[in-house]
């Protein structure tokens, strides 16, 4: 079987979970399906992070279409125009788009993955143009592909809602979680991590997450504000500005106490996964998630989860993090201050659940659901 892999909507270092989304599945389909041949169509951005990953692999190949991806609607031209003729050209069985859209003139049997359907329940994280943009080139992936892959039983529901898509032709492939995050470095080496960043000797409470408008991290800051003087944790916020940020900046401004606030941006993944293992608890207070990586990958680092019950995230966390319902910043003040009053046994036996819980969700599971379903496309020709 030769597969083709759109990789053109990957900016590295600004799509988020999608980016861990494909390339741990690459990686495993490559290392766990030897005899699957892989080609790979990709952009000037993400090109050499790829190659990085899969050169290794010798069934991988590369076809490099010549422009940035960061200019959104060139990238939308190049993938509706020139892919098809690359990927005709490249003699692959099947295509398969990994970032929500896909070209609608290929003569190909093609296979989708749709992550989400924010753009719908939020229109508000996005343009009025690029909300356009989305419904169109979306719903057209859903009409031309012949199968659609959704990371959670919840975004296969909101897929069928918002789309023409027959449910028998969307299959959902949960997510994995990097085994990495489970092997804890040497403490020496957290602490040393930890020291270039804040300091490491203070409890503190991390959430990863860009400040999308839905995803509710000015409401962490807010109820942090109501109880620093009772907890001896700071703040630890790591991601991206986007159309959130003015509700953050005024939380923010109200804020006391804003040295014990720490915002980063772009840190390699080293840092993130000492920052994991370092924390004292995680919270994630968003109010949609079409599955949810960062809770797995606290869980499997043994850091107590606060999160809502909103989308997939109960689908995802299980009974194995505690949950704010309703989400407001004093019910989820509330929670922080009781976690940290849980004793030392107590909080080690919620961990480890909690980390058995995570480490079903493997990347080597999502590679093997994928490949069924590009087979089962195929077969159907």
């Amino acid at each position: 079987m030769r597969i083709g892999v759109n990789t053109l909507f990957l900016i590295p270092g600004e799509v988020g979970g999608t980016e861990t989304y494909l390339r741990q599945t690459l990686l495993g389909i490559a290392k766990y399906f030897p005899g699957v041949e892989l080609v790979l169509f990709t952009n000037k951005e993400n090109d050499t992070v790829l190659r990085r990953d899969l050169t290794k692999f010798k069934q991988t190949k590369f076809v490099r279409l010549n422009f940035r991806a960061s200019n959104r609607y060139a990238r939308i031209i190049r993938e509706q125009l020139e892919l098809p003729f690359k990927v005709r050209k490249s003699g692959v069985d099947v295509l398969w788009s990994a970032g929500y859209t896909a070209p609608f003139f290929s003569v190909l049997p093609q296979v989708v993955t749709i992550h989400d359907m924010q753009y719908k329940r939020y229109p508000e994280d996005l343009s009025f143009l690029a909300r356009c943009v989305s419904d169109v080139l979306i719903r057209m992936a859903c009409w031309r592909c012949d199968y659609v892959i959704a990371v959670s039983q919840f975004t296969k529901d909101e897929i069928i809602k918002f789309s023409s898509v027959r449910k028998d032709c969307v299959f959902v492939t949960h997510e994995g979680v990097d085994p990495l995050f489970e092997k804890k470095p040497y403490k020496k080496e957290v602490r040393s991590l930890l020291k270039e960043l804040l300091p490491w000797e203070v409890p503190y409470i991390l959430c990863v997450s860009n400040t999308y408008p839905h995803k509710n991290v000015h409401m962490l800051v807010d109820a942090f504000s109501h109880i620093m003087d009772v907890i001896p944790h700071n703040l630890v916020l790591v991601g991206k500005p986007r159309l959130g940020e003015k509700a953050l900046q005024k939380s923010l401004t109200k804020a006391k106490g804003l040295r014990r606030i720490h915002r980063f941006d772009g840190l390699p993944l080293k840092k993130i996964k000492a920052l994991y293992h370092g924390a004292d608890l995680f919270v994630m207070p968003s109010a949609y998630e079409g599955f949810g990586l960062p809770i797995l990958e606290s869980m499997i680092s043994e850091v107590p989860v606060i999160t809502t019950k909103k989308a997939s995230i109960p689908e995802v966390a299980g009974r194995y993090a505690q949950y704010v319902d309703p989400l407001t910043s004093e019910q989820l003040a509330k929670k922080i201050i009781d976690i940290t009053k849980w004793d030392d046994e107590f909080r080690s036996n919620w961990v480890k659940d909690a980390k058995r819980w995570a480490s079903k969700f493997s990347w080597e599971k999502t590679a093997e659901k994928t490949i069924d379903v590009l087979k089962a496309v195929i077969k159907m020709q």
